[in-house]
């Protein structure tokens, strides 16, 4: 029985993760614009470098991809609907950008963004976690491939 219960709540559980994921991947978006409008590199701030406004707008417009994903399947979800598929893309969603945004901002942070008191590389370090909890990034591929009907389900 308690493996049933365990399998029922996986996809509140991936919502959760992906929902938990935001205010994060938002923080350390904003800690790094406030390094790059502070950071003097050849004369002028980082955040005066087209280049790092491109990238930071990016990153922004991933979270918040992400933002509309969760609250669509939390919608569906709280209104007693099958949210399997919107919930696995989500979670996927967020382990990835869990990874890629801290990465992406680390680099503007230079030295000091691998210091152990900075915020983004603490982000940096634990947010590995959000692409296992819930379950892998392959097992969400494998829901996907199966309710897309492009994989074989279990017999």
């Amino acid at each position: 029985a308690g493996f049933i219960y365990q399998m029922q709540q996986f996809q509140e559980e991936r919502l959760w993760c992906a929902a938990s994921t935001l205010q994060s991947l938002s923080n350390c978006i904003e800690w790094t614009i406030e390094w790059a409008q502070q950071r003097k590199l050849f004369g002028a701030t980082l955040a005066d470098q087209q280049w790092v406004q491109f990238k930071l707008a990016e990153l922004k417009t991933e979270v918040e991809s992400l933002r509309a994903l969760t609250y669509r399947a939390g919608a569906l979800y709280v209104g007693g609907q099958d949210v399997l598929e919107l919930a696995s893309m989500a979670k996927l969603k967020a382990g990835r950008l869990n990874r890629q945004v801290p990465d992406t901002c680390l680099q503007f942070w230079g030295g000091m963004g691998y210091t152990l008191e900075n915020k983004v590389a603490r982000m940096y370090r634990d947010g590995r976690l959000a692409s296992i909890g819930g379950g892998a990034d392959e097992v969400m591929l494998g829901i996907l491939a199966k309710t897309m009907g492009i994989a074989k389900r279990p017999q």
